[in-house]
């Protein structure tokens, strides 16, 4: 008899040691990594600490890292990293991640290695679904189940069911991961895979780099999904090849796999695609509203602030100067990428442009800072939200994009593609 798994759900009956699972399922999991940051870590540690867990489960399944409101720009910033660093002091956590060796999380660990294909990873961070592309059943939890976590190695879930995206063809220049995962929320809407998997599949998989499978990945949370998953193929082994820590693990979902639904994109008609405010279901191409003038732009975040991503906006930007009215602000997402920019001259490029470059930090993208808006400001994003007040002031507006398109957008003044250039 055929168990009709996804991806998914082989990889959350492995971790719960039953030989199947179906939907709706309630399950007990054993987890491989559990991550927290500046924000989420310290609620989970006073969880931690009130229900009496005087030890951790395992010091090096746990990540702790500081990337929200780092370096720290106030006093209670500083408090909350105290307390996650006293922890990690506390434990010898072995992932701990600091001012001077810190990342966006979700950029950070996979380029470490911490986590990889087959793994079952928490984090108390709603974008930790990104590991997806690994291969990896990965979803964002509350900070009481990160604490839980933290001290049992376990977790509860309920199995989701799955929506399968099948992808065909290959992207044409300047359109990349970020526009895929766009189009896709503005079809399904912010709620349409509510607690469901987005499961990836089909021969235009292999087209999408690494970091557009990341990106894709990140923001399926932006759809309602429990999370988003990739096979494991070639690209895939390469990318964890003297890197990922462990022994990798690869699932692959039942030929008669059951889906909810199938989702079919065909990645050659894709256009660069934006996000207007306030949802980022809001979805519009962006020669539909190309010329909209602008204040901000934001080139960064755990979504688009890997090496590729900063590669493409140096393109856009390299002998050309940012819009007298427009602040740009680039944010390399680890200090790997902050190097590799450096030596490939691409920091060179952005300073002679006009932007500011930033250490690695969450920064702007939940309004924290380094770019918070001001009454009536617009700003072209390559975040992940575009909600009421996101980045600011709560009449100021986001409009999310890939790294291209705000690039470009920096350099007319406007929305703009590199095309319009």
């Amino acid at each position: 008899m055929t168990t009709r798994m996804t991806m998914t759900q082989k990889i959350l009956a492995a971790h719960a040691g039953m030989p199947s699972v179906k939907a709706g399922d309630l399950i007990e999991a054993k987890l491989d990594m559990v991550l927290g940051n500046d924000i989420t870590s310290p609620v989970a540690i006073d969880v931690f600490d009130k229900a009496g867990f005087t030890k951790v489960f395992d010091k090096e399944k746990i990540a702790l890292v500081l990337d929200h409101y780092t370096p720290c720009k106030d006093i209670k910033s500083a408090q909350l990293c105290a307390i996650v660093r006293e922890f990690a002091k506390r434990f010898n956590i072995k992932h701990y991640y600091d001012v001077g060796t810190v990342g966006i999380e979700h950029a950070l660990l996979p380029e470490k290695g911490i986590v990889g294909p087959g793994d079952c990873i928490i984090g108390a961070d709603s974008h930790t679904c990104t590991y997806g592309a690994l291969g990896a059943f990965s979803t964002g939890v509350g900070s009481t189940d990160m604490a839980a976590g933290m001290a049992m190695g376990e977790n509860w879930f309920k199995v989701p069911s799955a929506i399968k995206v099948t992808l065909k063809g290959k992207l044409k220049p300047y359109v990349s991961g970020k526009d895929v995962i766009l189009h896709l929320i503005g079809m399904i809407g912010v709620d349409g895979a509510l607690y469901k998997s987005l499961e990836f599949t089909g021969e235009g998989v292999s087209e999408l780099s690494m970091d557009d499978r990341f990106t894709i990945a990140n923001m399926a949370i932006e759809a309602g999904a429990k999370n988003g998953i990739f096979p494991v193929d070639e690209k895939t082994l390469e990318y964890i090849k003297d890197r990922f820590q462990r022994e990798p693990k690869i699932y692959e979902a039942d030929q008669d796999a059951e889906y909810d639904s199938e989702v079919v994109i065909d990645l050659s008609e894709l256009k660069p695609t934006v996000s207007m405010p306030h949802l980022p279901s809001n979805t519009k191409t962006v020669d539909e509203v190309k010329g909209l003038p602008i204040n901000q732009v934001i080139i960064g975040s755990c979504t688009n602030g890997r090496i590729s991503d900063m590669r493409a906006a140096a393109e856009v930007l390299k002998g050309r100067k940012v819009a007298d009215d427009v602040k740009c602000i680039v944010i390399p997402a680890t200090q790997k990428v902050y190097l590799q920019c450096v030596k490939e001259g691409l920091v060179e490029i952005f300073i002679e442009s006009g932007c500011a470059v930033s250490t690695p930090t969450c920064g702007p993208c939940l309004g924290g800072h380094m770019g918070i808006m001001a009454e009536g400001e617009r700003a072209v994003a390559t975040t992940n939200r575009n909600f009421v007040g996101r980045m600011g002031h709560v009449k100021s507006e986001v409009i999310l994009a890939s790294p291209a398109v705000a690039a470009a957008s920096a350099v007319a003044g406007t929305v703009a593609s590199p095309q319009d250039l």
